[in-house]
């Protein structure tokens, strides 16, 4: 087994150390979500937590970590009786991005259920986290079926495996640690609420402690269990200061104060729900607990809230996680109680027990690199039409009809498209391909039904062999790749117009995010077309890139859909089962070097031969309208669609899904 490196050898990042020694003096806290640029320490500190966990007593030859003190009655090993068990160390298990339900949550066997009437179950990974830590990495990749599971085995605190009326059911309570970088997308809001405490991370700008940082990784990658045994004393400080921590917590109060201050500044960031109000008393609690104290004070407040409320506050994915402070602190002083002590902005020993070296700037709050404004600000040649425009703000978002891709598809699990999943309607059934996980019952009877008399039944119970055994085939919704292709030249250059545009873009993307889509988005202006933002699962890039988004100069649109279609082909080579749909925003002028319009209908064309589906949005306004747009979309071979008529309460219901039109 590896040496993992020790926690209290990590530089800064003291909200991150804090908010995982806080969970491991109350589990009941919730977990945390660590979210930051890649390289900065997110693995690495919580792989280090697991080691400083105290051993947990456990029923010898359990497979799911009972406690002898007061074992589950429902156990699959059991029943236990109560008495003295074994210790053994606390575990930290890893869930994949890719694993499978019952790589997750176990696996029953069907085939001996069903002609033995025996409850063969191999435990999951749910199974092995009970008392532990369950570590997710890159948490905003997992597919939403898995995150169903650990939001259901997270709220009951036991997880149910069900094939057909066969069930198993046992505990699993464990300590939730999720690390994501936003820049690939962002978390669900039910399972973001599911995180007890967040933190932001960022590398450190200092130079010195980025000395200190590559030296320790040198040193440690040089003689890891060397560079362990030098951090051992610290280690062992720590651990023991968690063990006093745990049996402190229980005597620590919670008085009327700082429940008043709890309560008053959850209502006044108007966070939703109850359970920020009960987060935060028990980060308070844990907090006062690690500090040695039995009263919690308004400095325990004020971290807690820190930790607590930030990711709670976000009403859409383009909101950035964050407090105001000074909002913060006058809440904290209009409800502060007699006897308490002054807001300390540090917090109380924010990952005390650290080494000295460790004492660096606290994480910015910044989420990962941002779009750089000067995205197609390139100079324009002279004559080219309008000049470049400041960029406008994008109007209020609404809610859109729901745009599809024709057909059945095989992509990731989402939320817009047909397609054949594991979860969703059963349409059918066919011979497993490997392990079976979803039985077609009675497909399975009607298979093994023939052969009972060659198979020698006698009894009433039914032979059933495993090449009777049949999957049940489902029909779900995936997730597609929309590709959003702007026309930003001088003809969208009115503000109002462009303003409504860009607020129909942002419509669609949050329509994305909610459907579990990667977008990608491609500009098109003066004499070029750029790819803004290459596909990705991360919608609040997208939404920046078009916040700066200037506009001026002449209407390449061929350019702008020729380089749309390498975008696209590209990603079907990354990407081949997930479908894309294109979402073409112009008033479908076309302007620059010789037939422009020509040229712009060979380049939709290629959309068309390839079977792509697409939408344009007409942003044509006035009284006298060309109707290019609609001429567009005839050479996509999809469908136009007015910004009026793509708000999902408009009156004229023009398009619900793309269609394809007949050949």
């Amino acid at each position: 087994m590896s040496t993992p490196f020790p926690f209290t050898a990590v530089v800064g990042q003291e909200d991150l150390r804090l908010a995982l020694l806080l969970n491991a003096v109350s589990p009941a806290v919730g977990g945390v979500l660590v979210r930051g640029e890649k390289g900065t320490a997110k693995s690495t500190a919580v792989r280090a937590l697991s080691v400083l966990l105290p051993e947990v007593a456990v029923v010898p030859g359990c497979r799911f970590s009972c406690d002898p003190a007061a074992p589950d009655p429902s156990c699959p090993d059991g029943p236990h009786e109560a008495g003295n068990g074994g210790m053994r160390p606390a575990r930290m298990v890893e869930l994949p991005v890719g694993a499978s339900e019952d790589r997750l949550v176990g696996a029953l066997d069907i085939e001996r259920a069903l002609a033995e009437g025996v409850k063969a179950f191999e435990p999951g990974l749910l199974a092995d986290a009970h008392r532990g830590i369950l570590y997710v990495d890159e948490v905003n990749l997992l597919h939403d079926h898995l995150v169903d599971l650990l939001l259901d085995a997270a709220a009951m605190g036991a997880s149910y495996v069900e094939r057909e009326g066969v069930s198993v059911r046992h505990a699993s309570k464990f300590l939730l640690v999720g690390t994501m970088n936003p820049e690939e997308g962002e978390l669900r809001p039910q399972l973001l609420d599911r995180f007890g405490l967040t933190v932001e991370v960022a590398a450190s700008r200092e130079p010195d402690q980025r000395v200190e940082v590559v030296r320790r990784r040198l040193a440690y990658d040089d003689d890891p269990a060397g560079f362990a045994a030098r951090w051992a004393g610290e280690e062992s400080a720590v651990r023991q200061r968690i063990v006093a921590a745990r049996e402190l917590l229980p005597s620590v109060r919670l008085g009327d104060a700082a429940l008043r201050q709890i309560a008053a500044t959850c209502a006044a960031f108007e966070v939703d729900g109850m359970r920020a109000d009960i987060v935060m008393a028990r980060t308070a609690t844990a907090l006062a607990a690690w500090a040695g104290r039995t009263d919690v004070l308004a400095e325990d407040v004020r971290q807690a809230a820190l930790l607590a409320l930030p990711h709670r506050r976000r009403r859409n994915p383009f909101d950035a996680p964050g407090l105001d402070e000074d909002k913060l602190d006058e809440t904290l002083e209009e409800f502060s109680g007699e006897g308490d002590e002054d807001p300390d902005p540090d917090g109380p020993g924010g990952g005390g027990g650290q080494p000295p070296p460790s004492d660096g700037p606290q994480a910015d709050g910044g989420s990962g690199a941002q779009p750089e404004a000067g995205d197609g600000g390139e100079p324009q040649p002279s004559g080219a039409g309008s000049g470049e425009q400041s960029a406008a703000r994008a109007s209020e978002p609404f809610r859109t009809k729901v745009l599809s891709v024709p057909g059945l598809g095989d992509g990731a699990a989402g939320r817009r498209s047909r397609a054949r999943t594991e979860h969703g309607r059963t349409t059918g059934a066919r011979r497993p391909q490997g392990a079976l996980t979803k039985l077609h019952l009675a497909a399975t009877v009607q298979a093994a039904a023939p052969h009972q008399r060659a198979r020698g039944r006698t009894g009433r119970g039914l032979v059933v062999r495993r090449d009777d055994l049949r999957q049940a085939t489902r029909e779900g919704r995936e997730g597609n790749l929309v590709l959003f292709v702007v026309d930003a030249s001088g003809s969208m250059a009115p503000r109002q117009r462009m303003s409504a545009v860009k607020g129909a873009v942002l419509s669609l993307l949050l329509d994305a995010y909610q459907r579990r889509d990667k977008v990608g988005l491609v500009t098109f202006r003066g004499s070029a077309a750029e790819v803004a933002l290459p596909p990705t699962s991360s919608v609040d890039a997208a939404a920046a890139r078009l916040e700066t988004l200037p506009t001026g100069g002449r209407t390449p649109l061929a350019a702008g859909l020729l380089r749309a279609h390498e975008v696209l082909r590209v990603e079907r080579l990354r990407d081949p089962a997930r479908r894309a749909l294109v979402v073409v925003v112009t008033d479908g002028r076309a302007t620059g070097g010789p037939e422009p319009v020509a040229l712009a209908g060979r380049a939709a064309r290629l959309f068309a031969a390839d079977g792509v589906a697409s939408v344009v949005v007409d942003c044509e306004s006035g009284p006298v309208r060309l109707g290019l747009a609609g001429q567009l979309a005839g050479e996509l071979d999809g469908t136009a669609v007015t910004l009026d008529e793509l708000r999902a309460d408009s009156i004229a219901g023009l398009v619900k899904d793309v269609q394809r039109r007949a050949a």
